[in-house]
């Protein structure tokens, strides 16, 4: 039996095709574009996802036996906002999880409505990546739009649309909308009134292994599969990554490096962090998680060599970084391109290179980009320390986790082991086991993840040269509150 695994991301769509076994048989990946209409602006329209999967899974599921594929499963970029009209159609291009068009809005909510209030509603505060923040920046500056509006969709969930007809979405994903009881798994009524909204106007909820239909005939046909495929809820991409290495459980943690960075922590109970920088989520498994993260992760190297300096060979380009100089160069990179969500919190925050001197060569630069963004991600690992949470080793995925060299300075940044599983495609692979499960090869995702995920690598600390990192990151964590005050006024 087969299981596609759908991982609905920023720039690509990226297709699994595996067995019940855990074996990947085929993968492809289709590219789309992004759009930056303003500056802080980010969108997508959604119907270059949809078209993106129509041509990909035909050639996904080319060479196997059709009839023996089972069910999909999805993994997507979460937060987005995607507005359909009452026919379905799509009334706008998508705001996408990095836009930060909304500090108004999420000043609004965080200091009108109030934090403690919307931490008691949702168990979150406002983030300017958020859904509902989004939702209120249309009603504002698109009423015609907003009055449009009858179902209010994530990524992800608009692919199950398109596929089932179904209007649905899961627990991980609608965490990172603001309008969810996190705690209690339902719509917040409250926060329903806040945005103007009705239940009507949102997806059912369900879990991220339950099927919610069938492909529609004419998608059946497209697709060259059976009819009885089923597709599942699926998660949002970080809770599918979590899945996808086998973070599910309790005390579990993954670092996924990709276009954006994120440290998540897995729980079996619900919890909140007091000071709400990091997210309180449910999670694909059925449990929750706390999770903190960055927007420009990966993103920022991609930045760097493909943009700025146009070397577009990241391994040629990192080996030109000498061992001796970890942990003791003389550049800092503060790595807040779109602004930054954990632990800050900040839409106005900026990218800066600090320490320049005459004698400062290209791979110091670089150097510094891959120290920055580990340091901003050890930002959020020190917020769970600091509520007593003790990580003790974690699992890595993502693009920029590739990179032996970038493994390794993450790794002495946080003086932990990180372990790479053998399969390295995250969300995918994770949509991919949520397909199983919903199919019933599996009774549970964490009986399925101790099945089918293994670690292939790890990557320790040395403990000279955490010692160094230590010292650096004291350093690094004093840059952002000197410049805070100057991003608004340079914007």
């Amino acid at each position: 039996m087969y299981y596609i695994g759908i991982d609905l991301g920023t720039s690509a769509v990226k297709l699994l095709l595996v067995d019940d076994r855990g074996a990947v048989i085929n993968e492809v990946s289709r590219e789309y574009p992004l759009s930056f209409p303003h500056p802080g602006w980010s969108e997508q329209e959604p119907e270059d996802w949809w078209s993106a999967v129509l041509s990909a899974v035909p050639e996904l599921v080319r060479d196997v036996d059709k009839s023996s594929v089972r069910a999909v499963g999805l993994g997507g970029q979460m937060h987005g906002l995607v507005a359909l009209d009452r026919e379905d159609r799509v009334i706008r291009p998508a705001i996408l999880w990095n836009d930060g068009r909304t500090a108004r809005e999420v000043d609004y909510l965080n200091n009108v409505v109030g934090r403690d209030r919307l931490s008691e509603y949702t168990a979150n505060i406002a983030f300017a990546g958020f859904t509902a923040p989004k939702l209120l920046w249309i009603r504002e500056n698109e009423p015609e739009n907003f009055g449009k509006i009858a179902k209010i969709m994530l990524p992800k969930d608009y692919l199950v649309y398109k596929m089932t007809g179904v209007h649905a979405t899961d627990y991980s994903d609608a965490s990172g909308m603001l309008l969810l009881d996190v705690q209690h798994k339902r719509w917040s009524k409250e926060m329903l009134d806040i945005c103007g909204l009705t239940e009507e106007q949102l997806p059912t909820l369900h879990e991220s292994w339950e099927s919610v239909g069938t492909l529609k005939a004419e998608v059946a046909e497209a697709f060259g599969l059976p009819e009885n495929v089923k597709v599942c809820a699926g998660a949002g991409d970080n809770a599918a990554a979590a899945v996808g290495t086998g973070t599910v459980g309790e005390g579990s943690c993954n670092i996924s490096l990709g276009t954006s960075g994120t440290v998540f922590i897995s729980s079996e109970k619900f919890g909140v962090d007091p000071m709400n920088a990091l997210h309180s989520f449910a999670h694909a498994d059925g449990g929750y998680h706390l999770m903190g993260c960055m927007l420009s992760a990966a993103s920022c190297n991609k930045w760097w060599l493909d943009d700025v300096s146009g070397d577009a060979d990241y391994a040629a380009e990192q080996a030109k970084i000498s061992p001796e100089k970890l942990g003791r160069g003389h550049v800092w990179f503060l790595p807040y391109l779109m602004g930054e969500r954990s632990p800050i919190n900040d839409t106005n925050a900026r990218g800066t290179f600090t320490g320049l001197t005459m004698d400062t060569t290209h791979a110091d630069m670089t150097q510094a980009v891959l120290e920055g963004v580990a340091f901003a991600i050890r930002d959020s690992f020190e917020v769970a320390r600091a509520l007593g949470i003790n990580i003790e080793r974690s699992n890595i995925c993502g693009g920029g986790a590739k990179s032996p060299l970038w493994r390794k300075i993450l790794a002495n940044v946080l003086g932990i082991p990180l372990d790479m599983v053998a399969t390295e495609q995250g969300p995918g692979y994770g949509g991919a086991i949520l397909a199983m499960v919903a199919d019933g090869v599996y009774p549970t995702v964490r009986e399925a993840c101790t099945k089918l995920v293994s670690v292939s690598s790890t990557t320790c600390p040395e403990p000279e040269l955490t010692a160094l990192y230590d010292e650096r990151y004291k350093q690094f964590r004093q840059i952002y509150p000197a410049m805070k005050n100057l991003f608004p006024k340079i914007l």
